[in-house]
């Protein structure tokens, strides 16, 4: 991955699913040609979610989002399905503590 603005964002992130489920395991998957370093995947009693780049947006995408509850709205609109993302663009801001409270939400629904 390049250092740019989806590094930092990435990192951003990261920070805050470890500050939201200590202990989680952090795992690179599906490495290929596009994309040597993999996909990041967190998982704690099960998988929480996978930060996905790609060139206008960092994608996380919760592995049971349907789910899960959002109050503040980060998820994008759904269609379905049993995963539901958040689509981060450069100048977007995340409430941290919403996000924090949906990968807390993501490990007690993987514990039940």
């Amino acid at each position: 991955m390049s250092s740019d603005w989806r590094a930092t964002r990435v990192d951003d992130i990261r920070s805050l699913i470890h500050r939201a489920a200590p202990g989680v395991v952090e795992e690179a998957k599906w490495k290929k040609p596009s994309n040597p370093d993999g996909v990041p995947t967190f998982s704690l009693d099960g998988l929480i979610c996978t930060v996905e780049t790609y060139k206008a947006k960092v994608k996380v995408t919760f592995a049971k989002g349907a789910s899960l509850p959002d109050p503040d709205g980060l998820f994008v609109p759904a269609t379905g399905g049993t995963r539901r993302a958040v689509d981060l663009a450069e100048s977007d801001d995340l409430d941290a503590d919403a996000f924090v409270a949906l990968v807390q939400a993501a490990v007690a629904l993987n514990r039940d």
